[in-house]
């Protein structure tokens, strides 16, 4: 079975918690529109979101984490802890593979079926995938690296995280460190590559980035002036070759 961790950050902390709630609902909602119900869905959050879609699959873990700060590592620190707080608890579904959706994103509705069929594999990196911005008609194929750009883009074989039953509060900070450190979506392929286990490349496009909705914590290229580098404004132009209409096989693969 593959179970979905999803971190919600808090609204709190949010420019709109009206657009965050409507973010994570298409999310949701992407998420339980696997082709089999062989999944389920976990999240993380401060507070519940303000959402009117509801599923059985869907579990809300709600706790008064501390609030982020303002910088990059903080936030993803918030993040990883509630990864934690997830994985933990996916214990009590006996997943085969657990993913880690960031709650503006959204999935191909085949993920749960492929690991369905495929139980022993160590996992897959989503090497290939979509990058959508809010409004558009059109949609972005990333053909490389999507793994490193994304956070929504791996499935890991769940005893992989080597998560302790018990973590007692010092051990619960630690392991959070370990995971940011070893296991985010840039590094754990090569985390786990040194003990000699391999993440296949996922075989067709499995997520899609959601981009230029004014939530997106990491989102941004500009330099410390405030403009955009030579060489992003060239990758920019060069990427206009791949976009893509966004067709109604497109929408129903990934409840866009």
């Amino acid at each position: 079975m593959l179970v979905f961790i999803i971190p919600l950050k808090s609204k709190r902390i949010s420019k709109s918690w009206k657009a965050v709630s409507g973010l994570f609902e298409r999310c949701v909602k992407s998420i339980c529109n696997q082709t089999t119900n062989k999944f389920r869905v976990i999240v993380v959050c401060n507070e519940k979101p303000n959402i009117e879609f509801e599923h059985p699959h869907i579990t809300y873990i709600e706790h008064d984490f501390s609030l982020p700060g303002s910088d990059y590592k903080s936030k993803e620190l918030d993040r990883t802890r509630k990864i934690l707080t997830g994985l933990i608890y996916a214990r009590n579904f006996n997943p085969s593979h657990i993913m880690c959706v960031d709650a503006d994103d959204c999935v191909s509705k085949h993920l749960a079926e492929f690991v369905s069929c495929n139980p022993h594999s160590c996992g897959w990196l989503i090497k290939k995938g979509y990058i959508y911005s809010d409004g558009s008609r059109l949609i972005r194929i990333m053909r490389k690296g999507f793994d490193r750009y994304c956070g929504t883009s791996n499935i890991v074989k769940y005893d992989l995280y080597d998560i302790p039953q018990y973590l007692e509060d010092v051990d619960y900070e630690q392991y959070t460190n370990i995971i940011y450190n070893y296991y985010n979506h840039r590094e754990i392929a090569y985390t786990l590559s040194k003990k000699g286990l391999i993440i296949e490349t996922l075989p067709f496009i499995g997520a899609v980035y959601y981009v230029n909705h004014g939530e997106n914590i990491y989102y941004g290229v500009e330099n410390k002036n405030g403009k955009i580098p030579l060489k992003v404004k060239f990758l920019r132009v060069k990427s206009l070759f791949d976009y893509r209409w966004l067709t109604n096989s497109l929408r129903d693969d990934f409840g866009l």
